[in-house]
């Protein structure tokens, strides 16, 4: 009786988890058709799924509102904070922000780390360099909240101009800066912009 009452109850768990891993399953695509439709391109970026891109579209509606990419880090809490003492020059990462998108650029750098690519590459550049692993991290986190501006503002460039327009170079998923002489994730940058009304918003229940 104990053996048919586990394998019955085993059975039920086996079909439940069946039922909501199609959920899943659907709600996955119904969120990539919702990106899709934006005419967003951040999943096209190496650790930006249908849910992070759907969260980055939903919290930051008009990346026009941020003037700068160090605007936009500095909103999102990937700017550094000067921690300085005496001869040590030091940055701490930032607990300010929108943590939901800070998260999701999180999600981003532990993905890149995980695979090959230039972020995992950029991140044990700076460890030799004597970072730690929280500010080598801090540091990759800062270029990924530049490569998400980048890419959203380039988003939202062609959804300007139309399919006929100019869209501008192409971006790649990579922790490379355009500039490499300037490393904006040891500089503390400005405070975010005046917030402006949403345009738009993607809402996600």
């Amino acid at each position: 009786m104990v053996g048919k009452t586990r394998r019955r109850l085993a059975s039920e768990l086996i079909g439940e988890l069946v039922v909501i891993d199609k959920k899943i399953t659907t709600a996955k695509q119904e969120l990539t058709d919702l990106v899709n439709n934006t005419g967003s391109r951040l999943m096209d970026l190496t650790g930006i799924g249908p849910s992070g891109a759907a969260r980055l579209i939903g919290d930051i509606a008009d990346i026009a509102r941020f003037p700068s990419r160090a605007h936009f880090a500095s909103w999102n809490g990937t700017a550094p904070i000067d921690a300085s003492s005496g001869d040590q020059n030091r940055h701490r990462l930032s607990r300010a922000g929108n943590r939901r998108i800070n998260r999701a650029l999180h999600i981003m750098a532990i993905v890149q780390l995980r695979r090959d690519t230039e972020g995992r590459r950029y991140y044990r550049r700076r460890l030799a360099a004597g970072k730690t692993p929280m500010e080598a991290l801090r540091a990759l986190k800062r270029r990924l909240s530049d490569i998400v501006y980048r890419q959203m503002t380039a988003d939202a460039k062609l959804v300007r101009t139309g399919p006929g327009g100019h869209a501008g170079a192409t971006l790649q998923s990579s922790a490379a800066d355009l500039n490499p002489e300037i490393d904006t994730s040891e500089k503390s940058l400005p405070g975010p912009a005046t917030p402006q009304p949403r345009t738009s918003l993607l809402i996600i229940t």
